[in-house]
């Protein structure tokens, strides 16, 4: 789209204008980077709260956090809080989880993971005595993958392919060209520790069996900064982070659906709402689907290298369908965080990933806040939601006729399993789908975390944080460099820091 009209500052305020598209953890942390850097900031969100695939349902008086549920890497939060000149724990506590989460096998054993080393020795050892030392020699390697992958290139810009060759020697030299699961394997024997220390990809997206061995940095990274919960949910962090923007001066607008990026030649203008209101900018993030960005919000005349074409070529994430319930009593036996697999890995992922079949049987996540947090439902409650990975809307299943029986098997294996006879103490309820990850969240696909993060479509492989189509176009969240999961869309924001220019350079 097009735009004539120079930009009109708003009155009083003549500052360089940014527009941020989606108020997602990526779109926030990105307003108060720019806030901080000079910038007036509006934020634009399509729906009725801020979040995005952090959004919060509210109901029969239960909290139900849509999203993220895992909090690593908090130092990235508390860097947004201090850029403002104030402190996180003003608005938000964070809780440290031991165990971080627990694993339950198919077989009946279980897993529990902690931060603390020798903890984790006793738990190896308890499964598979002879797999102690090959679990040293993997961690040893997650944490120098977690200094190349996260600390030294997860801000890093990718804007060109100079930037990926100073990094092709340490991909080579770790290995990256393996599978996370293949050099898990190359360390410990045992299958079950082997899924343990495999299947965190999943939590950005990704398949074990394809992504690249760099995500084995994962271990690491929740060992040396922990896992966390944000007491009152998720969306207490979306609410202080959206404080931080208001105290920059900057402004957030729900319900305002951008359709559009206004360019003049192959510099961005501004953006036009469905209501048909134009808003100037010198600067405009997009917090969106980076498919979404590009597919419908740029015209197509102005794209060069993420055309139709090529988007349909990418490879995407999973589906996801989460299933959010609250009941009547509690289930004290059962944790905060529970990886219920079940009697496949290889073949469920296989199923998921390459053959997009909806298959009988699969691995879930529950999650369980009032473990920590008795107040996300009413006294002598329990919230809950459950996840299970599935295959996103490529596969053409039909979400509106499967979504019931899904839930009904899903439910039966809880029954079976983590809590029985559940069902019957069930007050409150509802599903979300692939399709409305589509319908409501605009994700390509439908997709859980956006591309699937394999080692073609990783750095400089995905969509620039710096657009490569328009100037003053510029991307966040999990669409982008460095990819899905909270440490992932803050950096991504980080990066803004390196290739946007300061707000006095528009003056």
């Amino acid at each position: 789209m097009t735009m004539m009209a120079p930009p009109q500052p708003a009155v009083g305020d003549d500052r360089p204008h940014a527009v941020v598209i989606g108020s997602g953890f990526g779109g926030l942390a990105a307003a108060i980077r720019l806030g901080a850097r000079g910038y007036r900031v509006t934020v634009l969100e399509r729906l009725d709260q801020p979040g995005g695939r952090a959004r919060v349902f509210r109901q029969d008086g239960f909290t139900f956090d849509a999203g993220p549920t895992i909090v690593t890497a908090p130092q990235l939060f508390a860097e947004l809080w201090e850029l403002c000149g104030r402190r996180m724990e003003e608005d938000v506590t964070l809780r440290a989880l031991s165990p971080f989460y627990t694993l339950r096998f198919d077989d009946g054993s279980r897993f529990d993971c902690f931060g603390d080393p020798a903890a984790m020795r006793r738990e190896v050892a308890r499964l598979s005595p002879g797999d102690v030392a090959g679990y040293e020699r993997f961690m040893r390697l997650s944490a120098a993958l977690c200094r190349m992958g996260f600390e030294e290139l997860g801000d890093a810009s990718f804007a060109g392919l100079a930037d990926m060759a100073r990094a092709v020697p340490g991909l080579l030299r770790y290995g990256a060209w393996r599978s996370v699961h293949a050099t898990v394997a190359r360390h410990v024997r045992d299958e079950r520790l082997r899924t343990a220390f495999s299947f965190h990809p999943l939590l950005i997206g990704g398949n074990p069996f394809r992504a690249s061995a760099i995500y084995a940095l994962i271990p690491h990274l929740e060992r040396h900064w922990g896992v966390h919960w944000a007491m009152g949910g998720t969306g207490q962090l979306v609410q202080g982070l959206c404080g931080l923007v208001r105290g920059q001066g900057g402004r957030i607008r729900l319900g305002a659906d951008v359709a559009g990026i206004l360019c003049e030649g192959r510099r961005v203008r501004g953006v036009a709402l469905a209501n048909g209101e134009r808003i100037a900018a010198e600067v405009v993030v997009s917090n969106a689907d980076s498919a979404w960005t590009y597919r419908h919000l740029l015209d197509g005349a102005a794209r060069r290298r993420w055309t139709d074409r090529r988007l349909d070529r990418t490879r995407s994430s999973m589906g996801l369908f989460v299933w959010y319930f609250g009941a009547r009593r509690r289930f004290d036996a059962v944790g905060h965080h529970t990886i219920l697999l079940g009697p496949r890995y290889r073949g469920l992922l296989h199923d998921i990933f390459e053959r997009k079949v909806l298959a009988p049987d699969f691995s879930l996540y529950l999650h369980r806040p009032t473990a920590t947090d008795p107040g996300m439902a009413p006294p002598g409650c329990d919230a809950f939601y459950v996840l299970a990975p599935v295959p996103n809307l490529a596969s053409g299943i039909d979400w509106q006729a499967q979504a019931e029986p899904f839930r009904q098997a899903v439910a039966r294996r809880l029954s079976d399993t983590l809590l029985p006879g559940f069902e019957a103490d069930i007050v409150t309820s509802r599903v979300m789908t692939p399709q409305d990850f589509r319908d409501d969240l605009l994700a390509f696909r439908g997709s859980g975390f956006g591309m699937e993060p394999i080692l073609t479509q990783s750095a400089w492989f995905r969509p620039h944080n710096r657009s490569e189509e328009v100037a003053g176009l510029y991307l966040v969240g999990a669409g982008t460099h460095p990819g899905a999961g909270l440490p992932g869309v803050l950096s991504s924001a980080r990066v803004l820091d390196k290739v946007v220019p300061h707000a006095h350079a528009h003056a």
